[in-house]
């Protein structure tokens, strides 16, 4: 079998399996977050934390709620990792320095796992379970109430209230999230990834002394990892290694339980603002994007002709050989047009084109369909502008839904997709003005100035991959990145929050003759193209200095 013809398969069979789950998951996620009945530990939870789960939230009292929880989050990774050198199970790790401990602790809970260090040779069991694995769950959680509650926007009208913010994250985690984490862990222990709490015992004989490895609980964590969007990885390889990622079928697997849940969500979406055509054009406009992206990333990869790569079947360089390009190809799309940043590759050997479409990816917003609640109200979002746009061209008042888009909610879309820009550009503006930030780029040139857009475009759009290139353990990069992931994350949780209250403090309009069809294939079409010309007009002169100019002179 070719490996042009064994990735187009795979594709297909990625393509059925999230067909198969899409209606079931959706319909179960519309229900739980519909639901006004709460599960036995569900109550214990409630009542350890003090939270009454029937109170109806404002926006203002559901915000609270999300950043209260994510500092106090912030602050017990935090302490966790400067105490590991004393806690049992550490395998002799010493505590983790303040500026590596502040990034990596905002990086777990902005859902964005970016890591500046090598999980095998820093984390002990402790913080790996105790801390990062439990983050992967409830940051998660957390980008999903966010959605529901501008979801519950759209669905509500003349009133502010967007549900209870502790029971949407208590419901997230323990129906949804754990569920399928348990069952994801026992397919991935089938296919060979490791669950264990060995300690550090040597493998093999090799010149010039022998290789050390530390066993972990790495199945139950890599399954949340790519579920929850997540993507930090038990070890320094990610998803590379084949203690995480064994074979071609975990591959696959896992790549699913990347996209099975933001595709989910489009109906889920539907189904609670009462039109199922509504959540179809939302999810047309995701597929058409991933597919787009997915054939384009296959292509570059495959096609890039010299000796070689002809040899290699492809650009091989960077891949592993178990994978190949078309599974390789596969999971840096999926990751990177999610918030996941888990990796099977590495996007630094990729051809300049092919890093240059991992940046991209998640430079639109990470919407296609991008992470765990991230990606639908992202969507949404670009949805509103959108139908902005649309009025303006025809000289009517916008409406999405049934509610007007006016001066308040078009500034709260506005402000939403720009600050993750201005965070990229001009983190990485300053560090190249300032001397020593550039001393840490492995390559010079169009490549060395992708290194670094990548590092905050990822850091910044919560992702969490690396360009495989760049010394991000530095005091610069640790703080600078740890700022961008946490600003990167909260504030445009603050606009969409702000303008779910708006919208769920309207009264609906009646649809007319003249109300733009937003479940037709036109809007999708308006939407894909609104979104490419924004993302180009913010990014293209700085992607021109970076994996264009590569690319153009390969």
């Amino acid at each position: 079998m070719s490996p042009v013809l064994a990735g187009a398969l795979q594709l297909l069979a990625l393509i059925v399996a999230l067909g198969l789950s899409y209606r079931p998951l959706g319909d179960h996620m519309a229900k739980v977050y519909s639901s006004e009945k709460h599960l036995r530990p569900e109550k214990w939870i409630y009542k350890a934390i003090g939270a009454n789960p029937s109170v109806e939230m404002r926006w203002p009292a559901y915000l609270r709620g999300v950043l209260a929880f994510s500092a106090v989050s912030v602050l017990f990774l935090y302490l966790l990792q400067r105490v590991q050198g004393s806690l049992p199970g550490s395998l002799g790790f010493v505590s983790i320095d303040p500026d590596q401990a502040f990034n990596t602790a905002a990086s777990f809970v902005a859902n964005t796992n970016w890591q500046s260090y090598y999980g095998e040779q820093a984390m002990g069991h402790v913080v790996q379970t105790g801390g990062l694995a439990v983050q992967n769950f409830v940051s998660a959680a957390v980008g999903i109430a966010v959605a529901v509650a501008l979801v519950r926007g759209f669905a509500r009208s003349r009133t502010g209230e967007l549900g209870n913010f502790w029971a949407d994250l208590v419901r997230g985690t323990v129906r949804i999230l754990l569920p399928i984490s348990v069952i994801g862990a026992l397919v991935l222990v089938a296919c060979g990834a490791i669950q264990n709490f060995s300690g550090i015992h040597e493998v093999g004989q090799f010149t010039g002394g022998s290789q050390q490895w530390n066993g972990g609980a790495v199945a139950s964590q890599e399954v949340i990892k790519e579920l929850g969007t997540n993507g930090g990885g038990y070890f320094n390889a990610n998803s590379a290694h084949p203690f995480e990622n064994p074979n071609g079928l975990s591959n696959l697997f896992e790549i699913y339980l990347i996209l099975v849940i933001p595709f989910a969500l489009t109906r889920t979406f539907g189904r609670m603002v009462g039109s199922l055509k509504q959540g179809y054009a939302i999810l047309g406009t995701m597929a058409a994007i991933w597919v787009g992206f997915t054939a384009l990333m296959m292509w570059t990869e495959f096609a890039h002709n010299g000796p070689a790569f002809d040899l290699a079947g492809g650009a091989m360089e960077g891949k592993e050989t178990r994978f190949g390009i078309g599974g390789s190809s596969l999971f840096a799309v999926a990751t990177t047009l999610t918030s996941t940043g888990a990796v099977n590759s590495f996007h630094s050997s990729y051809t300049g084109f092919g890093g240059g479409i991992t940046m991209l990816g998640m430079q639109l917003g990470e919407i296609a369909p991008g992470g765990v609640g991230s990606g639908l109200y992202g969507m949404l979002i670009m949805a509103v502008i959108a139908v902005f746009i649309a009025g303006l061209m025809v000289g009517r008042t916008p409406e999405y839904l049934g509610k007007k888009i006016g001066t308040r909610e078009i500034k709260f879309a506005a402000l939403y997709i720009l600050i993750t820009p201005a965070l990229v550009l001009c983190f990485t503006a300053a560090s190249f003005v300032l001397d020593t930030p550039s001393h840490s780029m492995t390559n010079s040139g169009a490549h060395g100035f992708s290194e670094i857009l990548y590092a905050y475009t990822s850091g910044a759009n919560n992702n969490g991959s690396a360009f495989a290139g760049l010394n991000a353990d530095t005091q610069w990069f640790n703080t600078t990145i740890g700022i961008a992931m946490l600003l990167g994350r909260f504030l445009p949780m603050v606009f969409v929050l702000a303008l779910a209250g708006s919208l769920a403090e309207q009264t609906p309009v009646p649809e007319t003759a003249g109300t733009l069809r937003t479940e037709k294939p036109l809007f999708t079409g308006l939407l894909v193209g609104t979104i490419l010309i924004i993302t180009g007009l913010t990014y293209f002169p700085a992607l021109a200095l970076g994996p264009l100019a590569e690319g153009l002179a390969a």
